[in-house]
């Protein structure tokens, strides 16, 4: 499972908003490209995200659907992106202070062609993705904090 983590400086409020802002995805999701639509009541379980990933015109349409959602705590996600298959994400969320959050991320491929490789090549190919997912997020929370 590819996990990276990072302390926001930036409290957790202002964190989740975020998280819970599904039109805010495609500008801190690495490969995201446009959010053609987001479910009413996201980020309750099994509300979606309808979005584009690559770029244009080759772009993939595909959705994103909430599993489990703890606000300011928890988010999992199920991010499917066929042909290649489909991730579970993972956020946890936890104040290290008043104005810090670590934020970790978890990834890993649960169904699909992506599924089949062993975890050192999905480690390989996410760990570096999501760092930069996590540095993005990061900048807009501090941005508005």
């Amino acid at each position: 499972m590819a996990e990276v983590s990072l302390d926001f400086e930036a409290p957790i409020d202002t964190v989740w908003a975020l998280l819970a802002d599904g039109w805010s995805y495609a500008a801190w999701v690495v490969g995201a490209s446009h959010i053609r639509d987001v479910d009413a009541g996201w980020p309750s379980p099994g509300t979606r995200i309808h979005h584009s990933v690559g770029p244009w015109p080759l772009t993939i349409a595909d959705v994103t659907e909430v599993v489990t959602c703890e606000p300011k705590r928890l988010l999992e996600l199920d991010a499917r992106l066929w042909p290649a298959g489909a991730a579970r994400i993972t956020f946890t969320l936890r104040a290290r202070s008043e104005a810090v959050t670590e934020v970790r991320m978890t990834e890993r491929a649960v169904r699909g062609p992506s599924a089949l490789l062993p975890s050192f090549v999905q480690d390989a190919m996410l760990v570096p993705r999501n760092r930069e997912t996590l540095h993005r997020l990061h900048a807009l929370a501090r941005g508005k904090s």
